[in-house]
């Protein structure tokens, strides 16, 4: 992933929620910077450990492998690290800034995600500032994920943090230009919006988003 501190040439893109081997390998082949690797039981995406070990084992070293988490516990998350071969989490639930900060004394990337319309709230940027990035989503739906709802991307602008911000939740390849030049984000994260079906990506979308973000 993109030092932090160096501003990108061009967003990273995380194409999250694969199932799938070879639906991950093409996702790398057509550019996209990491795959995400949901371990969230409820989530139609959730992927076994063996599945989690045989992607990461097949994608190219430069790609990162990001694990999605939700409320679990630093022990939890350090097993799957190692057992998957991971490079990177992401937090998707209400996890206190201190795991936030134990992750990423293990080299870890540590995404953190922020919510429009649920806690915690982007208002709450700060608090967690010792993240690699902040993912800003909107958070309606049953799942803690974007739930395929498009939102007021602008919202991204205002949060006091200067920790740099992942786009998600709702885009699509129409959406994310105009979202990208809208909020100038250092990365996109998308998932339902280029599916053939949970945990499928279609990757003619793949290609279409990639496209749109680069354009």
């Amino acid at each position: 992933m993109t030092d932090p501190d160096k501003t990108p040439s061009r967003p990273w893109i995380k194409i999250c929620g694969l199932t799938r081997v070879e639906n991950a390998v093409a996702c790398a082949a057509l550019g996209a910077d990491a795959i995400g690797l949901v371990f969230f039981k409820k989530s139609p995406r959730h992927v076994s450990n063996q599945a989690a070990r045989d992607i990461c084992a097949a994608l190219p070293e430069s790609t990162d492998k990001i694990g999605v988490f939700v409320n679990e516990t630093y022990e939890r998350i350090m097993e799957k690290v190692g057992d998957c071969g991971l490079t990177g989490v992401q937090l998707h639930g209400h996890e206190p800034p201190d795991l936030v900060h134990r992750l990423r004394a293990e080299n870890l990337v540590v995404i953190k995600a922020l919510f429009a319309a649920r806690p915690p709230l982007l208002d709450q940027a700060q608090a967690y500032d010792g993240a690699s990035y902040l993912l800003v989503e909107y958070g309606k739906g049953a799942l803690p994920g974007g739930n395929a709802e498009s939102w007021d991307y602008g919202l991204a602008n205002r949060l006091n943090s200067r920790t740099p911000v992942i786009l998600a939740g709702g885009l699509t390849c129409e959406n994310v230009a105009r979202a990208v030049k809208k909020t100038c984000p250092a990365g996109v994260d998308i998932s339902s919006g280029v599916e053939r079906s949970h945990g499928v990506k279609e990757i003619s979308k793949v290609r279409d988003f990639i496209r749109a973000v680069l354009s």
